[in-house]
């Protein structure tokens, strides 16, 4: 496995994989790697020849009051994780590399796909994602690139970066990672204390039990959303948002109709950890 610090050597180390006839696949994360990430890289693995992971956590998508100092960064153990997962480069860049040091004159604007969601919640954090991630894609070039379900609105936007920006890659998404008892994974849930991790999962079973409600003919789901809301919150959780959303302009949507495929979305606080999950339901 090789470690590429600079952008030369990283496009130095995926122009000699594509010379060698191989068909690059693209992990990017923010490390502090899990199963969920590792599902990824197997998919990306399934597609493609090679595997590049990139590594970097990036302070663009981190509001002012947001945990970029406290995020969790274990590089030894993703490095690890990558090698036992005969990933072929590992793309480690620091800000300076990322961003440099000089004067940014150039920003991007997101239009109605973020509105709602998270987008809604947290101010410029989707166009942190789509800067960071515009570069990542020019510098790395990769013939497929892999994404998670757990983030749905994330995929969705970079979905249409990918097509207004003309980026040559193909995007796969790949299923949620779970936990045991439902939970998503993700890299936050280390913030969970033992107490809270036993009642994280009551998301993913609230998502569960509307899914079945919407599918057994409730249609308007508006009371049935607010009645799962009010038991989330009587077990200690924090909602942010609990909705059905559509799955191309990510807008919430009060009645829906049958034929259709819509993102059933939530998110929660549950002591200082944010919890994000959906479900993809089609009526």
């Amino acid at each position: 496995m090789e470690i590429a610090k600079t952008i030369e050597d990283i496009r130095n180390q995926v122009s000699d994989l594509k010379a060698r006839g191989k068909k690059v696949a693209f992990v990017p994360t923010m490390g502090a790697l899990h199963g969920g990430h590792l599902s990824l890289i197997k998919m990306a693995r399934q597609y493609a020849d090679a595997v590049v992971v990139s590594i970097y956590v990036n302070p663009e998508q981190f509001g002012p009051s947001e945990d970029f100092g406290s995020y969790p960064r274990t590089t030894e153990s993703d490095l690890e994780l990558c090698e036992k997962e005969e990933v072929e480069v590992v793309f480690l860049p620091d800000t300076e590399t990322i961003y440099g040091s000089a004067e940014k004159y150039f920003s991007i604007e997101i239009k109605e796909l973020n509105d709602y969601l998270d987008g809604g919640s947290r101010p410029g954090y989707f166009q942190g994602i789509v800067l960071v991630v515009n570069k990542l894609f020019n510098i790395v070039k990769p013939d497929v690139s892999v994404f998670g379900q757990k983030d749905y609105q994330q995929y969705r936007i970079i979905e249409q970066m990918v097509k207004e920006f003309n980026h040559e890659t193909e995007l796969l998404m790949a299923p949620i990672g779970r936990a045991n008892d439902g939970l998503a994974l993700s890299s936050r849930n280390a913030y969970l204390s033992e107490e809270e991790r036993k009642i994280a999962a009551s998301l993913y079973r609230s998502l569960q039990y509307i899914e079945q409600q919407i599918k057994a003919g409730v249609l308007e789901p508006a009371l049935l959303l607010k009645h799962q809301q009010d038991e989330l919150e009587a077990k200690g959780f924090r909602n942010d948002y609990l909705a059905a959303f559509s799955m191309d302009k990510m807008s919430p949507v009060s009645k829906l109709e049958k034929g259709n495929q819509y993102v059933l979305a939530g998110a929660v606080y549950l002591g200082k950890t944010r919890l994000i999950d959906n479900i993809i339901i089609e009526i």
